[in-house]
């Protein structure tokens, strides 16, 4: 043997196993139709932190402490699980998100880039998963809408303008699936935070066991009108199939979701459900619950529309447990939210109805899993923690940094959750202890 040979081979030796670096330990996977963690089924308790990246960012909106104060409220209440938001793109709606991740088309902010990277390097301290949602259907962060816009593919207006009266937004939005264009700016942000390294921890992301899932979009929807989205149908199924295997082509080792709402962000088709999960670049299936937003419980007259709005949320759990039963795919329920008694934002505002809730989905939730069925946890909508309203009428203005989970399209306290709502923070303590004890 030569010793140019000799040197090589020990060269070669020296280096770590391929198998060894590419460990799987510590990352969530889908086995058998179920999630798992390191050869155990994984089940949680999870809440939605969409403002995590802005808290953990080195600007004058940042508040690093706060949000160290923020993970470590929700350690105690055995929250492992937060589904985050990861992308945002310059909108001129009157409730948007200001700054945000994408100022302009390949104009990154790197302050809140660094933020997440912190976020995430704390909630690893934690011992706390990641899903982190890569676009938004509505126009509180930019969203589909802010593509389109920078495309120049029709007239942009914001959701709720009167001179546009529903459905439009849902068909302007849904648009976007079909330009390609629009799309190549988005694959663009996906392609550089996929492939971007945590200056905190040293760790690309796509070696980070912390990341749960990449999630496509929050609430993606083929349309609004029954019109469009059944012409926009194929459009929309094929964006999903596409985009899935874009991101797995860029990090196979991490779960990808929709972000769906389930049937009713689906036209209230149980086939647009099943297609739109049926990639096997779609790991799992996702639902989101709004009864007061779907007009099932009235929040100005909960006593009369309570009861028959709980029973129609028990069915469409049991309707979305059937599906994921169908395709042999685990389930999440990642939203679900009531609003407090009396439509109350503030503090220390009842809410006995938005914790008779909760003890329903977190009922629902725990039957299935001692039943070996396929939910594997929910993420309550949202963490407010120490956030307050900055202004009378609870509504967000430009410039506020004491971020709620309420996202700025609504008022401030309306569904999230405070650190003082101690009945609802028993409930959520309650149902974890539960869940660990399975």
């Amino acid at each position: 043997m030569t010793p140019s040979r000799r040197a090589l081979l020990a060269a070669l030796a020296a280096l770590p196993m391929l198998g060894a670096a590419r460990s799987s330990k510590g990352f969530v996977a889908v086995k058998n139709g179920r999630l798992s963690l390191d050869g155990r089924p994984y089940r949680f308790v999870g809440a939605n932190l969409w403002y995590g990246a802005w808290l953990g960012a080195s600007a004058a909106y940042g508040d690093r402490a706060r949000l160290t104060r923020e993970l470590d409220r929700l350690q105690a209440l055995a929250v492992t699980n937060l589904r985050v938001l990861g992308a945002g793109e310059r909108s001129p709606a009157r409730a948007a998100v200001s700054p945000t991740f994408q100022e302009r088309p390949g104009e990154y902010d790197t302050d809140l880039l660094k933020g997440l990277d912190v976020l995430l390097a704390e909630m690893a301290a934690r011992n706390m998963k990641a899903v982190i949602y890569l676009n938004n259907f509505w126009d509180w962060s930019g969203g589909m809408p802010a593509y389109l816009r920078w495309v120049e593919n029709g007239t942009w207006f914001q959701h709720g303008d009167a001179d546009h009266p529903w459905p439009e937004y849902p068909d302007y939005a849904a648009r976007f699936y079909g330009d390609a264009k629009a799309n190549a700016l988005f694959r663009r942000y996906v392609k550089s935070l996929v492939g971007r390294t945590n200056t905190v921890t040293g760790k690309p992301y796509r070696d980070d066991p912390t990341l749960m899932a990449w999630q496509l979009a929050n609430e993606p929807r083929p349309g609004g009108s029954q019109i469009f989205g059944v012409f926009n149908m194929s459009i929309y199924q094929r964006w999903i199939a596409n985009t899935s295997a874009f991101i797995k082509s860029l990090d196979p080792r991490h779960l990808v979701s929709t972000g769906s709402e389930g049937e009713m962000g689906c036209l209230n088709q149980e086939r647009c459900v099943l297609d739109a999960h049926r990639p096997v670049s779609i790991d799992y299936v996702t639902a989101h619950i709004w009864p007061n937003n779907w007009s099932w419980i009235d929040a100005k007259n909960p006593a009369a529309t309570y009861a028959a709005g709980e029973a129609r949320c028990r069915d469409y759990v049991a309707r979305h447990i059937a599906m994921a039963r169908q395709l042999n795919k685990p389930l999440v329920i990642e939203e679900f939210g009531l609003a407090r008694d009396a439509r109350a934002f503030a503090p220390g505002s009842a809410t006995a109805d938005k914790d008779r809730f909760y003890q329903t989905i977190y009922d629902l939730t725990l039957a299935d899993m001692k039943a070996g069925g396929p939910l594997a946890g929910t993420n309550f909508w949202a963490w407010n923690g120490e956030g307050r309203a900055q202004h009378p009428d609870a509504w967000f203005a430009p410039g506020d940094k004491a971020f709620v989970g309420d996202p700025p399209q609504e008022e401030q306290g309306l569904y999230g959750v405070f650190d003082s709502d101690a009945s609802t923070l028993e409930v959520i303590r309650r149902h974890a202890a539960a869940v660990r004890a399975i």
